[in-house]
């Protein structure tokens, strides 16, 4: 979840890129898993960026007709998100501008795909890196839970989160302005979904023609790793028994997506990974348990790496907490 910057496209790659490359292949290969070819063809996604479709989701039922011509869907999309030809300007639309929808690409679409698979009208769902509000305005579409909570850390990113919830006329919805230690505090055992897509190295940036600065170096990858763990031991704090935790992130890094699930799964075992069937073709071959993968070489969207648990203690949920005048933003009363 990085914060996007242009650059053309037709880049030369660090040896960084390439190694990081030979890493996530030979492994693959290594287990009889990636045929040949992929590697470079990775690598050109970088390098020459494919165009990709212009995506929205649709915030109520779709409008007959589309504002645009609509591709064939994927195998994983919901009804209520359409793809355009690339270059369609959604986001100058009249539609966009009166909520009609949300603008996103489908990488997005694919890391919340998990989502799909859990109960509809869950009491709470907790947005925990919230900003710009894509990740939040699935849940709210797909689950319809009876209150929402979208949180975002960094102050500067409040700002286009509550315009887009306030935009796609999203309610029951809280926002807060907290570090994760302080939310999972606040909110201790009181969600039944919680969703973190976490902040990331965003190698997948390349794959759009844009500048990820130094996004292959070891000390990025590590920093960005040692902050994911932290922000995912928060998140499993909000969850009630039984409860999901979806975690997903928008690059390659092996250190950041299998590595960083299998020692959540080390140091909490109450949390069982999650098959998604939609996504069973996209299982990842750098993992012996249910996570999935899609790479920007495949041309249905830049890359995104998803990962559902599910908490297999026991108890009871907590409460909602009333918090007052201490929210950033709300649409509306919580509820009873």
């Amino acid at each position: 979840m990085p914060l996007p910057s242009t650059a053309k496209s037709g880049v030369k790659l660090s040896r960084l890129a390439v190694a990081c490359a030979n890493r996530l292949f030979e492994t693959a290969s290594d287990r009889g898993a990636s045929p040949s070819g992929d590697r470079e063809r990775f690598l050109e996604a970088l390098t020459t960026p494919p165009p990709y479709p212009a995506t929205v989701l649709w915030c109520r039922e779709p409008t007959s007709p589309l504002p645009f011509e609509p591709l064939p869907p994927l195998p994983w999309q919901p009804p209520w998100v359409s793809r355009f030809a690339p270059g369609s300007r959604t986001g100058q639309h009249p539609l966009h501008e009166a909520g009609a929808y949300y603008c996103l690409d489908s990488s997005s679409v694919f890391a919340a795909v998990p989502l799909l698979m859990l109960p509809q009208e869950p009491s709470l769902v907790i947005d925990v890196c919230a900003a710009p509000g894509g990740k939040g305005l699935f849940a709210w579409r797909s689950l319809q839970p009876r209150y929402l909570v979208c949180n975002e850390t960094i102050g500067k990113r409040v700002g286009m989160l509550i315009s887009n919830l306030k935009r796609c006329r999203v309610h029951p919805v809280g926002v807060t302005a907290w570090d994760t230690e302080v939310l999972a505090a606040e909110f201790q055992a009181t969600a039944d979904v919680v969703i973190v897509d976490a902040p990331c190295s965003g190698q997948s940036l390349l794959a759009k023609g844009q500048k990820a600065d130094g996004c292959f170096h070891p000390l990025t990858i590590r920093h960005n790793q040692r902050r994911q763990k932290r922000i995912l031991a928060a998140a499993t704090a909000l969850v009630r028994p039984g409860g999901w935790l979806l975690y997903s992130t928008c690059t390659f890094s092996q250190d950041e997506n299998e590595d960083v699930a299998a020692w959540l799964m080390a140091k909490f075992p109450q949390w069982a990974p999650q098959p998604v069937p939609a996504l069973a073709a996209y299982q990842s071959q750098l993992a012996a348990f249910p996570c999935y993968r899609l790479w920007p070489h495949q041309g249905e969207g830049a890359g995104a790496f998803t990962i559902l648990w599910q908490h297999q203690g026991e108890g009871a949920a907590n409460p909602l907490p009333d918090l007052g005048d201490r929210w950033r933003w709300q649409s509306s009363s919580q509820p009873a």
